[in-house]
């Protein structure tokens, strides 16, 4: 049957909005390409218009120039509308995705939900709190076996008054320690002088040291 009607062709699949947008995208730039063109010839008439006198020849020249923009005008018209469909259609790209983030986002917590049902028929709740009171029943244990350790041998009985009276005389003998007045006095003796003194008398007419006493006489 092939050969008399032929094999159908396979139908191509749609464009998608990317490739309409790109599409349109490109229309767009050529035509901006073709009013930049026009905007050169338009300067190019403008010029000739402000070195000719007013006659024919200028309105000549008028006329090409206001085709020139009339075909400009139209131009920017079809860019606009071009930029408006790219936009259109960019939005609806964007919806249409955020649509299918959206279902990928669900179908995640849907799989995790499930799961997390699976898991928690593993967890038996009474499981959990028999194991916590052992834990806790362990722990006293372990506080009974430490204390038991730690217990003392041979300790003798010591009267709170006596202890109380041994701190305070203690106490006292710390402050008494503590006195410091000697420290004074040998603050508030007289310097040792740094330079040698001349030979001086006391009021007896005695020759005496740099401290006040008699000299020795030399042998």
């Amino acid at each position: 049957m092939n050969r008399f009607f032929g094999k159908a062709k396979p139908k191509e699949p749609p464009p998608s909005l990317t490739d309409c947008i790109g599409k349109v995208d490109s229309r767009a730039e050529s035509i901006d390409k073709k009013i930049a063109r026009l905007d050169a010839e338009l300067v190019k008439y403008k010029d000739q218009m402000k070195k000719m006198r007013e006659g024919p020849a200028k309105n000549t020249v008028k006329q090409k120039a206001l085709r020139v923009l009339k075909q400009k005008r139209m131009y920017e018209q079809q860019r606009d509308n071009l930029s408006q469909q790219s936009f259109n259609m960019e939005q609806a790209n964007y919806t249409i995705q955020a649509l299918k983030d959206t279902k990928t986002t669900v179908d995640a917590m849907k799989l995790g939900v499930k799961e997390m049902k699976k898991a928690y028929k593993q967890v038996k709740i009474d499981q959990i709190e028999d194991i916590q009171d052992q834990l806790e029943d362990m722990m006293e244990e372990a506080n009974e076996v430490q204390e038991a350790l730690s217990r003392s041998y041979g300790t003798p009985d010591i009267d709170e008054d006596d202890l109380e009276a041994e701190l305070d005389a203690l106490g006292d003998e710390l402050l008494a320690d503590e006195d410091n007045s000697y420290l004074d006095e040998a603050a508030s003796a007289p310097a040792i002088p740094e330079v040698t003194p001349t030979d001086t008398k006391n009021k007896d007419g005695v020759l005496v040291d740099e401290f006040g006493l008699p000299k020795i006489p030399a042998t």
